[in-house]
């Protein structure tokens, strides 16, 4: 960042206007760029669901207008959907449910479908004929530059079950930032481009996670290979001892202090585990929800998700239905969440619960084949952990970028 870009943000922070620069509703914005309405770039879709569509959609933080079978395994909707309103791929809808990253709620593009669905609680519109570019906005919205507005016309105190009292006017009447066309497509080309390499690390992750799995089906599996050698040790599974679950491990005893979303905190010092996501959903700093974990690590298992993960920091735990297990008998605990993860666990009602883990059994190695086996495995989680820690700050890049180019801070 050169010196010139630094003493620019420098002053637009402290509300000072640089050269070439000007305030407007929305900020501190470069001189040739316009501040406008949200109508006068969009128009609202009120289009109904006559025909019957079925393709019913909700908003994913990660994944934007998704089909609600694909995130949340079920149809949550009434059975009559001719009020829902019917969208178009390229339209626009915004959630007003406020939920962790987004505080006021999202606003998406429908891109992975022709048509779908949403809820009539959602505000639908499409790009009108002034708006020549609207993937710039794409990335407008992501960024949250619209936040701002919806919480100055936001009733303050009249949230309603979570979704925020909106008005569809004070909506349409917010301010947007209109950049020259030109600045348009090199912010949201610049952007893109960042969003291909975030796409591509998450697909080798996955790759990296694939094999993984194998390599656990392989070396732990029933149906597999039953000797084998692996660094030196005589991997022979008809010599393993079979053992029953409630034998092998049980609950761990701990106050659960319910984490609410609104609690998490960037700043926050304790990391929020909950049983659906990847290892951490968030901080916060209440500390009377901190968790002292043993030495030897704990599993969490979750009785609506069956994800199981090994944790080995302190942590507070976030929604009802996580399970701290802890191994009764001696032995490697990380071994043991190998194991468990091998463990193909049926999804039906009282299957999901930790009832039905204490009536299943597992064959154990001996000692010194854990330990070989344990150490490839890890080596294979320390180089997704490698991944994922790249994702992540390419991720903060992005963030970085869309402050900065968003804003015209930084100028293309």
């Amino acid at each position: 960042m050169t010196p010139e870009i630094e003493k620019r943000i420098k002053a637009v922070k402290v509300g000072r206007v640089p050269t070439g620069y000007k305030k407007t509703k929305v900020g501190i914005v470069p001189k040739e760029w316009n501040e406008v309405r949200f109508h006068d770039m969009f128009s609202r879709v009120t289009r109904k669901n006559k025909k019957g569509n079925t393709n019913v959609l909700t908003i994913s933080a990660q994944h934007g207008l998704i089909n609600q079978n694909e995130f949340f395994n079920k149809t949550i909707a009434s059975d009559d959907k001719s009020n829902y309103y019917l969208m178009e791929k390229g339209e626009f809808a915004y959630n007003k449910s406020y939920s962790n990253g987004y505080p006021f709620g999202a606003l998406k593009r429908l891109d992975y479908y022709d048509k779908g669905i949403v809820s009539p609680l959602y505000i639908c519109f499409a790009a009108n004929e002034n708006n020549k570019y609207p993937d710039f906005y794409v990335h407008y919205f992501e960024a949250g530059l619209m936040n701002r507005e919806i919480q100055a016309f936001a009733q303050e105190g009249a949230r309603n079950h979570g979704l925020l009292n909106i008005s569809v006017d004070d909506f349409f009447n917010s301010n947007l930032l209109n950049p020259p066309l030109s600045e348009q497509k090199k912010i949201a080309e610049i952007l893109s481009a960042q969003d291909k390499i975030i796409e591509l690390k998450e697909k080798l992750i996955a790759e990296k996670q694939r094999q993984k799995k194998y390599l656990m089906q392989m070396l732990l599996g029933e149906k597999t290979k039953s000797i084998l050698v692996l660094n030196g040790v005589v991997i022979d599974k008809s010599r393993w001892k079979k053992f029953d679950f409630e034998y092998v491990i049980q609950k761990f005893a701990c106050k659960k202090t319910p984490i609410l979303s609104s609690d998490y905190l960037e700043t926050g010092a304790i990391p929020i585990v909950d049983q659906g996501q990847n290892y951490v959903v968030g901080y916060t700093n209440n500390r009377s929800a901190k968790i002292e974990c043993p030495k030897s690590g704990l599993i969490v298992f979750g009785d609506h998700t069956r994800i199981f993960k090994f944790i080995d920091f302190d942590f507070a735990i976030g929604a009802d239905g996580t399970q701290l297990l802890e191994l009764k008998m001696l032995g490697i605990t990380k071994f043991f969440y190998y194991m468990l993860c091998n463990v193909d666990i049926p999804n039906n009602g009282y299957n999901r619960h930790f009832k039905y883990l204490k009536e299943l059994s597992l064959a154990f190695p001996t000692l010194p084949e854990q330990q070989a086996i344990a150490a490839v495995l890890s080596s294979a989680d320390e180089e997704i952990s490698l991944l994922q820690r790249d994702l992540e700050q390419e991720k903060l890049k992005k963030k970085s970028l869309m402050q900065l180019l968003l804003t015209g801070l930084v100028r293309v």
